[in-house]
């Protein structure tokens, strides 16, 4: 993806319901009009970067664009798994997020056991990486400063 760092923002959708209940690795979904307004050059995958929920701290966190090979989504998604532990759901609220870099190709799971090991080592390895000083600084852009608005791709 040429485009990184990417930044976008939107509300906060209910998804498929399946990241807390099923994975145990609760995420956040935009909705459609936010995935479909991504740059055609964006490959499906694994991406990480930073995320914040209203005008609150930035956190790491990993997102998925894709179709979810493994529940075969018929609806190209993007559901970002933000790193912090929040006390409630934030439906409604909005999500802005910075991607600034790329995991792994989108691929199909023969269980969900393999699926959630991969999504824990995708967290592992994101963590990482965000450490390094060319992505920390993106932590502080001022993407994440300024009136959260209407949706807004692009920055």
């Amino acid at each position: 993806m040429r485009h990184l760092p990417y930044f976008c923002r939107g509300q906060v959708v209910r998804g498929f319901g399946r990241g807390s209940k099923q994975l145990g690795i609760p995420t956040a979904n935009f909705p459609e009009q936010v995935v479909d307004n991504l740059p055609a050059d964006v490959s499906t995958g694994i991406y990480y970067g930073w995320a914040s929920v209203g005008s609150g701290d930035v956190h790491k966190m990993v997102v998925s664009i894709g179709w979810n090979p493994y529940y075969k989504n018929s609806k190209k998604s993007m559901e970002t798994h933000i790193m912090h532990t929040f006390k409630e759901d934030f439906y409604g609220e909005i999500l802005n997020v910075a991607i600034v870099g790329y995991l792994r190709p989108e691929k199909n799971f023969d269980s969900l056991e393999s699926l959630i090991s991969a999504i824990q080592g995708d967290i592992e390895e994101a963590k990482k990486r965000l450490d390094l000083p060319e992505h920390l600084k993106l932590k502080e852009d001022n993407f994440f400063q300024v009136p959260k608005s209407k949706i807004m791709n692009g920055h």
